[in-house]
């Protein structure tokens, strides 16, 4: 299969099952992708992400580009060599963390000035500076360069953001082109970013102009980012549908397992997060029942595992008590066995989702399921 190719395997309601191919594998969907923000998923060596099954990991463009810089990784070989991972990656544009840096930045159509949150230099990203990184970076998957508008934002600012959005992302197809050839030999495809803020309207021009464009994929971008849930699932409801059935659909950012559940429900293929990761090195496990907190007192003569039945590394070899007590110490052991055990829920949970959906029986199998996601505290 060429890289790039989307099947689409069955459905369920809007529930998609699929297949995306890469350069470098196949990622199974709906897939979660664990976040690297800086050539690594803090905590674990490529060789224990392979264990778990994962299939795509991100990097992402804002901090490598300044630290290591993009120019040092491609003369190492691209990201891929670089790290040391075999399977398929993507990279953001860093438009998200550009415009983040609320008081550091200034944008216009041009691009975005901004200053290093590492040592207040200067830099400025246009959408083809953003493509020259990543195709520097060489992922499989780039992202188009797009402006996120903030919560709140005006009307008329919601609309800037979109004419921008649309605007840059003709630019980075001009400059990267909908695919390209990395020097590694494999190729690079570019998705579209849908902004709109929680203006249905505005999402709907900025889809219609994106799918005009013809990426070989699209994300729905700017949500998870302060507004309340309902808002969420409504936009996410809304946009899914508007993209092209024969592509893929990237809800990003989003990594709650409730709202991944309602973003499959509409029709969405792909998510990341940080969330499993950082909850991870705090002490927060994820399971089917809710969440284990083991900074909680009573967690100290817990002999249980995390999660009965869990087939993971730590839930087979450690109880809940040695983990609190590695997570007490400030045991570096701790953060990674606790990061073991996330990651492959979250894989546990898409191979679930997956198998609901072959089933044709998604929304009853989310219903069974979610009570228990949704739960605060596990017993």
């Amino acid at each position: 299969m060429s890289a790039g190719y989307f099947e689409l395997l069955s459905s369920s309601g809007m529930a998609r099952r699929g297949r995306l191919h890469t350069g470098h594998g196949t990622l199974q969907t709906p897939a979660f992708m664990p976040v690297g923000t800086s050539a690594t998923v803090k905590g674990l060596q490529n060789e224990q992400l392979l264990e778990l099954g994962v299939e795509m990991i991100l990097g992402n463009t804002y901090h490598l580009y300044l630290r290591p810089g993009d120019e040092r990784i491609a003369s190492l070989g691209g990201l891929h060599q670089f790290m040391g991972w075999p399977r398929a990656m993507l990279t953001d544009s860093g438009g998200f963390q550009v415009f983040s840096l609320a008081s550091l930045r200034k944008i216009d159509d041009a691009g975005a000035a901004f200053r290093s949150h590492i040592d207040g230099s200067a830099h400025f990203i246009s959408p083809e500076r953003s493509m020259q990184i990543q195709a520097n970076l060489g992922a499989d998957i780039a992202m188009a360069f797009d402006e996120c508008p903030a919560l709140p934002s005006t009307a008329e600012q919601v609309r800037e953001a979109v004419d921008r959005t649309i605007l840059w992302a003709g630019r980075c197809l001009e400059s990267f082109g909908p695919r390209r050839r990395h020097e590694a030999g494999h190729e690079q495809l570019l998705f579209g970013i849908v902004q709109g803020g929680l203006d249905e309207k505005e999402r709907e021009r900025c889809a219609r102009a994106l799918v005009e464009l013809d990426f070989p994929g699209y994300a729905i971008g700017g949500l998870s980012v302060g507004e309340a849930k309902e808002d969420m699932h409504r936009l996410t409801r809304f946009t899914a549908p508007l993209l092209p059935v024969d592509r893929p659909r990237y809800l990003m950012g989003v990594g709650f397992a409730e709202d991944i559940l309602a973003a499959v429900q509409a029709g969405v293929d792909m998510f990341d997060c940080v969330l499993p990761t950082r909850m991870a090195r705090h002490g927060t496990l994820l399971t089917f029942k809710g969440r284990v907190v083991l900074r909680n007192a009573r967690m100290a003569d817990d002999e249980r595992p995390v999660e009965e039945g869990c087939a993971c590394p730590t839930c087979k070899r450690h109880t809940r008590a040695y983990l609190r007590h590695l997570i007490m110490s400030g045991e570096i052991l701790g953060m990674v066995l606790c990061t073991l055990h996330n990651l492959h829920f979250y894989q546990e949970l898409m191979r679930q989702i997956r198998g609901a959906i072959e089933a044709d029986r998604f929304a009853q199998w989310a219903d069974s399921v979610r009570p228990g996601l949704s739960a605060k505290r596990a017993d």
